[in-house]
């Protein structure tokens, strides 16, 4: 496992941190093990930066484990692919026996990586985990990292050629299957960008078709 210090920020050297490393790398595409790396550095990086109290080690099982939930382990599930992450994520810290509390603070923000206005007032590593997801993404915060770091975390870590569309289509197969799951999230603009049939729920033609209104 590569333990490189990106302005003073490392992978944790610890037992928990080898074993999840090990299951994500074995579990997930390398697109998506290499971003959720990313993710890791670019919020760590950002808590340094912030001065927030965080933990290094739970901040990077939230961030190793937020995109599980789109992989092939979860075809059956209707279950927002976030929740099938999170409820991974709590498993695996509950065999290390971790304690709840902290266990709640991981399972929320792999939950909410996706939910934008509400991790940002929460505890640091829930904050961390969207904010990094959302730079390694959309580059959302993107001159908040100097050019050093931002091109440390990507030698390191490198992106793939085309990431974007890559990207987008790991998403899309994660959810093609449970597209009732997407309503309420940005996540349904990936299914009805690679899919013209896909159609949106409408929140006000539901309220409109409702008991109260007939």
């Amino acid at each position: 496992m590569s333990t490189n210090d990106i302005a003073g920020v490392q992978i944790p050297d610890s037992t928990m941190a080898r074993e999840v490393t090990q299951l994500i790398r074995d579990t997930e595409s390398e697109l998506l093990f290499t971003h959720s790396t990313r993710v890791y550095y670019w919020g760590a990086l950002l808590g340094k930066r912030k001065g927030l109290i965080f933990d290094p080690e739970l901040l990077y099982v939230a961030a190793m484990f937020h995109d599980l939930g789109l992989t092939s382990i979860y075809r059956e599930s209707q279950l927002r692919f976030e929740v099938d992450s999170a409820n991974a994520a709590r498993d695996f810290l509950r065999s290390h026996h971790i304690n709840e509390g902290d266990i709640e603070k991981v399972w929320t923000a792999v939950a909410l990586h996706t939910t934008p206005g509400i991790p940002e007032h929460m505890h640091a590593e829930i904050a961390l985990v969207q904010a990094g997801a959302g730079m390694d993404v959309a580059g959302r915060g993107f001159d908040m990292f100097t050019g050093e770091q931002r091109e440390a975390v990507i030698a390191a870590y490198p992106r793939e050629s085309d990431f974007a569309h890559k990207m987008i289509d790991e998403f899309y197969l994660g959810m093609m299957h449970r597209p009732g799951s997407t309503f309420g999230t940005f996540n349904d603009d990936f299914l009805a960008y690679k899919d013209p049939d896909f159609k949106r729920v409408n929140l006000c033609s539901i309220i409109l078709g409702s008991h109260w209104e007939r």
